[in-house]
């Protein structure tokens, strides 16, 4: 059974370059199937049906673990058994009529512009200030993911263009553009620093690119500097981006490929976040309103 997974997990690695926190997600539940498999004297996993896998999702159920934690286990047996099927190794995918519970989908939290302005203009007279204020400009600017971000080089950044040209989920490669505030704050940091083409836009140690976990600490402690006592965090930016600029177009295929999401219900979220808002100016500000507590 191991030998199954194992195979699939090389071919996320290898074939799909997955990250290492979604290889480690798909390990975990799929060395949970195994388990669970043998504790029940299932035999091989290419046996199983789909009322295997419901009593497995229900196992986990009974185990504790939150909806959101067991649709993700439910989506890691669909792809195994996907690709299984691919391979010729089973005739259907028991996985694929299963439904998990439903988990409260919960809004992302957001910056307001002036929260969102507060934190970017972080002093740069300050200790690594000039570099601070173009990692922050540059996350508000062009909503990077945090891996994104870290792994920029400065040949990555058209200038000229106002461009940012970054490898996402997937190795799909998307170019954003790049706010005046930004592109000013990076041109300053780079003649700082004096990077060059090949060299990390924001090293850390040794000129290695600096940690995604250094990039979380210090946003938590310039958030603090600057007066900002919400819990901020690389994609607390991203969401911020994302929601300013769709409140000011209202183009959501707009905004889903500049976040690159592969699909469009991801950006959709957005779309709730945005009415939520409007909600909240209209019970405030229509006199008879008043459609609930607030």
């Amino acid at each position: 059974m191991h030998a199954d997974v194992d195979a699939f997990l090389d071919h996320l690695q290898i074939e799909r370059r997955m990250s290492v926190h979604t290889l480690d997600a798909y390990r975990r539940d799929l060395t949970a199937l195994v388990d669970w498999a043998d504790a029940q004297a299932r035999g091989d996993l290419r046996g199983l049906h789909g009322e295997d896998i419901r009593a497995f999702i229900a196992a986990g159920h009974r185990g504790g673990l939150s909806p959101k934690s067991l649709q993700r286990r439910l989506s890691a047996c669909r792809s195994f058994y996907q690709w299984l099927l691919k391979h010729g190794h089973v005739s259907a995918n028991p996985a694929a009529g299963v439904r998990g519970p439903k988990a409260p989908r919960k809004l992302p939290q957001v910056l307001d512009v002036d929260e969102a302005t507060q934190l970017v203009e972080v002093p740069v007279d300050a200790p690594l200030g000039l570099r601070d204020r173009a990692l922050l400009e540059l996350f508000y600017s062009s909503g990077l993911r945090l891996s994104e971000l870290v792994g920029l080089r400065w040949r990555d950044l058209d200038f000229d263009g106002g461009l940012v040209t970054v490898l996402g989920k997937g190795s799909r490669q998307r170019s954003v553009p790049v706010g005046s505030h930004a592109l000013r704050a990076l041109t300053e940091w780079r003649t700082e620093s004096g990077g060059t083409s090949a060299t990390p836009v924001f090293p850390g140690r040794g000129g290695a690119p600096i940690t995604p976990r250094a990039v979380q600490l210090r946003l938590r402690l310039l958030a603090q500097r600057q007066g900002l006592f919400k819990r901020v965090h690389p994609h607390l930016l991203r969401h911020s981006f994302a929601s300013h600029v769709l409140e000011s177009s209202g183009d959501l295929r707009g905004v889903q490929e500049l976040l690159g999401h592969a699909d469009i219900a991801t950006t959709q979220i957005y779309t709730h976040l945005d009415f939520q808002h409007l909600a909240k100016v209209y019970d405030a500000a229509h006199p008879r309103a008043k459609r609930r507590k607030a």
